[in-house]
């Protein structure tokens, strides 16, 4: 459900990392300055490495771990075993805690991931240990071939840090390095980086607020906590117009954010990955493979995924079918800072994925508990890389989110922290009343009782660990289940309204009260999608390669692919399918919007009693009226997708039938004769009387916002080219841009034929439809420089090889003509002052045309 790798809100970001700068060398090391800088004089001391009891002295506070750590003094060393000299490493920063109000959108909170990298320590000349920064984008697969030996002598890793030995261990099995001048300073390796810097409006670090909390060696992880503190300060770009960066403009105080980073190090051998599939769902990793194509390259995708595998003595009753335990199960443990009465929840939340393990072949495979106590393991911390769990956050946040960190060379998670922030009740209470308060009554209050939002919580739950385990949203997956089978109690409790809680598809807003559906019938749940999703990426196959199992699976997909409920829609990356849409239910998105907004008409006439809690404001009756126009709007915005629809099936050449396909004419002529009827057609049952007398909320505004929104979709030029596309592949197929414009103007102004007067609120429509076709005939205005080698384009009509173009000047003429035959049997004097303003304009838009 989704903000970040998957959320409620959002789904997963792109990379937006820039190279880091060339940073300063610690412990006083020269690497070469930057910028034509002069090399500061070398110490008069020695640089030999001293004897290990005078650097790691008698005053060390020392720990053993995956390195060792000593603090002497206010000094930082690391010990680094040489077994540990060219191993990989996963550095993962994360917000430790949160800057007080500095946000940008939904990051800038405990637990948010800033950055990731690979890094290695290796032995370098003259007693130094380099740090370098790995990348795996570009590979050779055969080490032994002559591509491999060339991509190594094109491709050597930068070196970010050189450090000076202090010290060699016992039997100089160990170097000391000291890491305190990395620590103080600033950089991207383990705090910020530009990027991030930009969106939260961060200057430089201010040293002297600045400082080490500590750093802690666990088994398979070092961690690494300080407190960074950020000048902050500039204006918005000239002429007022802000760049999107954050942060508050010219706020100038200073920013302090504990900083978290963890030090992983990778499995010495690889799991054996799984090739990314298109038909099936996962979060992904990729590279260029220069020997995976004889005659070229060939990008290389990998399904991100866990490493579960049976244990030895299981193979063979894996293999004969038998459930068995994984050598190592997907655990995930509860912040014990989380209110104690939704904790079963959560857990429940996380072990229902037990069921579609088990389809993979493994029982127990996923599960949550609470950590030990500090009696039972004095030595456990949410911050060990070792634990994966669920974060509780207080924060007024209305979201929660399931990132994972992942190995870049094979696509295995590691370990996840699901952010659940405390303020996702509010969502998850405002989507069920706005939902099914028509069908529930235990929906119609401002605080549900804790059975109710328990389950709410287990649902969410169950959604942001999906995303954790590797899977990414499926919105389409809602749109294979008929309309009228939501309605359907038998049905409908027994499959659920969805095929897949990772799809959107929220609450089941098509049931109706004469249905008496109960919650099993309302609930989204993990469902067959889910279970066939889980099995694609985690049963086990007993070869050495991927490449070994890529046919296999191919076979499973195709037949699994025969059941619809299997197939899932990237609403993410392919915007135009209308199957594929957030928040939307059925196959049929005008058959569910008319079930919608029969639930949402029960609904608004009972806000205001419902939502009044003595002692209070009107906050709350403000806060769900909105929702009620939200789901209003949403409903308006799964059937303006229809008009210009091209929808996507993925398939691989062992598969018949088409992969890109026009939504039909008939559909999309019944999406606009529903727009028509529901939206251009004043819905005049949006506005509540009581409701604009306490709020002063003007009923003129929320009716326009809505028709907005429709009149937005079917002027924008993505559908008008996609209309274009259907006409020229298919032109007796196609509804086309003149058929979709004379639809629009008809209804919109269909009081000219009728000679009727014309309303207030259709006066406004009218304009606004009249303002778009002028629009479309402007000429693209001149760029503008808002700052120096910043330019950008503001307003402009269609290109000029566009049909719309013509169709909008053929629109306006005939539009013209229309008001000018209305106007001497007009009588109304408000509908005839709008005609002729509506002819003055569209007469000086042609002529300056």
């Amino acid at each position: 459900m989704s903000v970040l790798a998957g959320s409620l809100l959002t789904a997963g970001a792109q990379d937006r990392r820039t190279p880091p700068p060339t940073p300063a060398a610690p412990s006083g090391t020269q690497t070469g300055m930057p910028n034509g800088a002069p090399r500061p004089t070398a110490p008069a001391v020695s640089k030999s490495p001293k004897p290990y009891k005078e650097v790691v002295t008698d005053k060390a506070k020392s720990q053993s771990g995956l390195f060792k750590v000593h603090v002497v003094e206010d000094k930082y060393l690391l010990e680094i075993a040489n077994n540990m000299l060219g191993r990989d490493l996963l550095v993962v920063n994360r917000i430790g805690k949160g800057a007080a109000g500095v946000r940008s959108g939904f990051a800038g909170f405990a637990g948010d991931i800033i950055s990731e990298s690979v890094i290695r320590f290796e032995k370098g000349p003259e007693d130094k240990i380099f740090l370098n920064k790995i990348s795996y984008r570009e590979r050779a697969t055969d080490s032994t071939g002559g591509m491999y030996k060339s991509l190594m002598n094109s491709s050597i890793q930068p070196i970010l840090y050189a450090f000076k030995v202090e010290a060699y261990g016992k039997d100089s099995a160990s170097a000391v390095i000291d890491i305190t001048t990395l620590l103080n300073t600033d950089n991207d390796l383990l705090f910020f980086d530009a990027g991030d810097k930009r969106s939260f409006s961060l200057g430089s670090v201010q040293p002297d607020k600045s400082y080490i909390v500590g750093v802690t060696t666990y088994p398979n992880n070092l961690n690494i906590r300080t407190v960074k503190t950020y000048s902050r300060g500039g204006s918005p770009a000239a002429g007022g117009l802000s760049l999107g960066f954050g942060g508050g403009g010219g706020n100038t105080d200073p920013a302090t954010f504990e900083l978290n980073s963890s030090i992983i190090a990778l499995p010495k051998t690889p799991m054996k990955p799984r090739h990314w599939d298109n038909r099936v769902g996962y979060f992904a990793t990729g590279y260029v493979d220069f020997d995976a194509n004889p005659q070229g390259v060939k990008s290389i995708t990998l399904a991100r995924r866990w490493r579960l595998e049976p244990k030895p003595e299981d193979v063979a009753k894996y293999k004969r079918g038998e459930l068995v335990e994984p050598q190592k199960p997907i655990i995930y443990y509860i912040d014990p800072s989380t209110p104690k009465k939704w904790i079963p929840y959560l857990i429940q939340g996380v072990n229902d994925w037990q069921v579609a393990f088990e389809k993979a072949g493994f029982k127990n495979a996923i599960m949550a508990k609470m950590p030990p106590t500090k009696d039972e393991d004095s030595t456990w911390s949410l911050e060990d890389a070792r634990y994966s769990a669920i974060v509780y956050k207080p924060s007024d946040v209305p979201n929660a989110s399931g990132p994972n960190v992942q190995d870049p060379r094979s696509g295995e998670i590691l370990e996840s922290h699901i952010n659940w922030y405390h303020n996702v009740m509010k969502l998850v209470h405002d989507w069920y009343m706005v939902q099914t308060a028509a069908v529930d009554t235990r929906a119609r209050k401002m605080v549900f009782d804790d059975e109710l939002m328990g389950q709410l919580i287990r649902f969410v739950s169950s959604h942001e660990v999906g995303h954790t385990i590797g899977l990414r949203h499926n919105f389409g997956s809602s749109s294979t289940v008929p309309v009228e089978k939501l309605r359907d109690k038998a049905w409908v409790e027994a499959n659920g309204h969805t095929p897949s809680i990772m799809d959107y598809a929220r609450f089941n807003y098509v049931a109706q009260p004469e249905d008496n559906i109960t919650e099993k019938g309302l609930f989204p749940r993990i469902s067959d999608y889910d279970m066939w999703a889980i099995e694609w990426g985690y049963r086990w196959y007993d070869t050495k390669t991927a490449e070994e199992d890529k046919a296999t699976l191919n076979t499973l997909t195709i037949e699994k692919l025969k059941n619809p409920r299997n197939w899932w829609g990237d609403g993410e990356t392919w915007g135009d399918d209308p199957r594929s849409q957030t928040e939307d239910l059925g196959d049929n998105a005008m058959k569910a919007s008319t079930y919608g907004i029969k639930n949402l008409q029960r609904i608004l006439p009972n806000l205001y009693d419902w939502t009044k809690q003595q002692g209070e404001g009107y906050d709350d009756y403000q806060n769900m009226y909105g929702q009620v126009i939200g789901q209003f709007g949403r409903y308006i915005g799964h059937v303006s997708r229809y008009i210009g629809g091209l929808e996507r099936t993925p398939k691989t050449v062992d598969q018949e039938g088409a992969i890109y396909s026009f939504t039909s004419k008939a559909k999309q002529k019944d999406a606009m004769k529903w727009l028509q009827d529901n939206v251009f057609t004043t819905p005049k049952w949006v506005i509540d009387s009581r409701y604009t007398s306490l709020t002063n909320q003007a009923p003129q505004t929320v009716i326009s916002s809505l028709q907005s929104r429709a009149l937005s979709t079917m002027f924008s030029g993505n559908t008008a080219a996609k209309l274009s596309r259907f006409e020229a592949e298919k032109p007796a197929e196609a509804y086309t841009i003149v058929e979709m414009m004379t639809d629009l103007r008809k209804g919109i102004f269909s009081e000219l034929a009728a000679k009727k007067p014309v309303d207030i609120f259709r006066r406004s429509l009218q304009k606004d439809f009249a303002e778009r076709l002028i629009s479309l005939l402007a000429p693209p205005a001149a760029p503008q420089q808002i700052a120096p080698g910043i330019t950008i384009q503001v307003g402009g009509g269609a290109s000029a090889t566009s049909d719309l173009l013509s169709v909008a000047k053929a629109q306006l003429k005939t539009l013209q003509a229309e008001i000018k035959a209305a106007l001497p049997a007009t009588t109304d004097s408000a509908t005839k002052m709008h005609l002729s303003d509506l002819n003055d304009r569209i007469e000086r838009a042609l002529k300056a045309d």
